[in-house]
Order: structure tokens, then C-alpha cells, then sequence
């Protein structure tokens, strides 16, 4: 049974880690609220862009431009959003297991896969295993802005402009609020048209000036780009969601810890003063 000063010990240990759970979850809100507004800013703009692309898509010849390009998908390119640092639930838990089970599926129609990783959690997840081919890596990026995507946005464009990946895939977590994360999948290249046509859309022809080539060439590299930049404000607000959560719930375990101990504590002091006690009385009877 643990003395009474190891039990003290105990219920400070905790105390200082609850105080540092409780200054954690503080930070991630603070920091979830930036990240909430600038993914809630970002959304509409990449969505319609999204759509204005993918009926031009469907309007142009594929061979105007190398980012339309269908090839048969022989290599495919996947990006993994995760985070830097650890302490936030299922996070990156959730987005590696969709990523080897997309990698496995791949495989599996016989397609090549190499796995580009933002985050140094999923760059450590894929170097540790064997049976996965590992990009680039882009890691401690810190707070996002648009020209840290458009890094890794320009380096997807070059390497599909290049030949050398048929298809680019995004994997990230969608926010959708502070408790909920959705794991995404989502096809970047090469652009494809809208499953369903819009028949307002299909009624409008558009007119090209310069032309189609020096048009296309501007605006679908600054699409994948948007599109990259949008889903890394999802992943980081995502990710300042979950840590949020995880700290909360550290913060009240805590609390129940020291509750428990503090009655354990209570009550092996209370036994403690009884024998003594018992001990005083039995003495003084045995003096009489």
C-alpha cells in the first residue's frame, strides 16, 4: 500500500499536469478560432472555382493543356495532410488508417503509388513501414498561408505536368465542427467535369482572349493551388479542433484522478489516526 507522502506526491503530479492540460486546451481554442475563420473565408471562393473549372473542363480539348491530360492511371500520387505534433485524439490516427487503406486499394488495381506527407506524423508513420513509397515531405510548416501551399501546390503541377504521375489524389480532414472531423478523399488531377451537368451551365460557351492555352495555363496551376491551400486550412482547423477536445477531456480526467486519490488520501490518513489512537487507549489501559 503507497504511503501517505507518496499519495501527496501523486495528486501534485497531477495538479501540475492538469494545469498544463488546461493552458493547452486555451491555446488550441484561441488558435482553432483563427483557423475557423480562415477556412470559413477560403470556402467559397475554392468551391466556385472548383466548379468553374470543372465545366471548363468539360468544354476544351484535354490536349490544350497538360493538367487535363487523362492517362491511363499507372502512377498515382497521394497527399497525406497530418500534423506536426501529437496530443490531439484521433487525428492523425484516422487520416493514416484511410491512407494505407487507399494505398492498399491502389495496389491492388495495380497501380503504382507514391505518398506525398505534409506533417512530420505521417512522415514518421510511412518511414517506419515498409511497403510504401514516400515523396516529398513538407514539415513544420507552422500557421498556413497561401505561399507555403503554393510550395507544395507547384511541386503536384510540375510532377503531373511531367508525366511522371497520371493521377493526384487529397487526403486530409474536412472540419466540420470542434467534435466532428470528416476524413476526406478527394481526386485533385487530372480536373474532371461535373458528374452532373448544370443546364444553365451547359447552355453558356465561353470566349477565350488571348486563348484557351494561355488562359488554362494561368488558371489551372492557381486552381491546384487554391485547392491545396484550402485543404490545409481544413487539416489545421481540424487539427486545432481535435487537440482542443483531447485537452478538455485530459483536464476532467485529472480532475477525477485527484478526487480519487484525495479520498484515498482521506481516508488511509483517517485508518492512520485510529491506530494511533487505538494504540494511546490500549496503552493507557494496559498502565491501570
Amino acid at each position: 500500500m503507497p504511503s501517505l507522502r507518496d499519495i501527496k506526491r501523486k495528486i501534485t503530479s497531477i495538479k501540475k499536469t492538469q494545469q498544463i492540460t488546461k493552458a493547452m486546451k486555451m491555446v488550441a481554442a484561441a488558435k482553432l478560432r483563427r483557423a475557423q475563420d480562415r477556412v470559413i473565408a477560403a470556402r467559397p471562393y475554392s468551391r466556385k472555382m472548383l466548379a468553374v473549372i470543372a465545366n471548363l473542363a468539360g468544354r476544351v480539348e484535354r490536349a490544350q493543356h497538360p493538367l487535363l491530360a487523362k492517362r491511363e492511371p499507372k502512377q498515382v500520387k497521394l497527399l497525406v495532410l497530418t500534423s506536426d505534433r501529437g496530443l490531439c485524439g484521433a487525428y492523425n490516427t484516422n487520416i493514416l488508417r484511410k491512407a494505407v487503406e487507399t494505398v492498399k486499394e491502389f495496389q491492388a488495381q495495380g497501380k503504382e503509388v507514391k505518398v506525398n506527407v505534409v506533417g512530420r506524423k505521417g512522415r514518421d508513420f510511412f518511414r517506419k513501414r515498409s511497403g510504401y513509397t514516400l515523396g516529398k515531405v513538407w514539415s513544420d510548416l507552422g500557421m498556413i498561408d497561401y505561399e507555403k501551399a503554393a510550395d507544395v501546390g507547384k511541386n503536384i503541377v510540375e510532377r503531373f505536368a511531367a508525366g511522371e504521375t497520371d493521377e493526384v489524389y487529397l487526403l486530409y480532414n474536412e472540419f466540420k465542427s470542434v467534435m466532428q472531423q470528416k476524413v476526406t478523399l478527394e481526386k485533385l488531377l487530372p480536373v474532371e467535369p461535373p458528374m452532373e451537368a448544370d443546364p444553365f451551365m451547359a447552355a453558356v460557351d465561353y470566349l477565350y482572349e488571348p486563348s484557351p492555352e494561355v488562359i488554362l495555363g494561368s488558371i489551372l496551376p492557381k486552381h491546384v493551388e487554391v485547392q491545396v491551400y484550402r485543404a490545409m486550412l481544413e487539416s489545421q482547423a481540424s487539427e486545432m479542433g481535435a487537440k482542443m477536445t483531447a485537452m478538455d477531456s485530459a483536464t476532467r480526467n485529472a480532475k477525477d484522478m485527484i478526487e480519487r486519490y484525495t479520498l484515498k488520501y482521506n481516508k488511509q490518513r483517517q485508518a492512520a489516526i485510529t491506530k494511533e489512537i487505538s494504540e494511546i487507549v490500549g496503552g493507557a489501559e494496559a498502565l491501570k
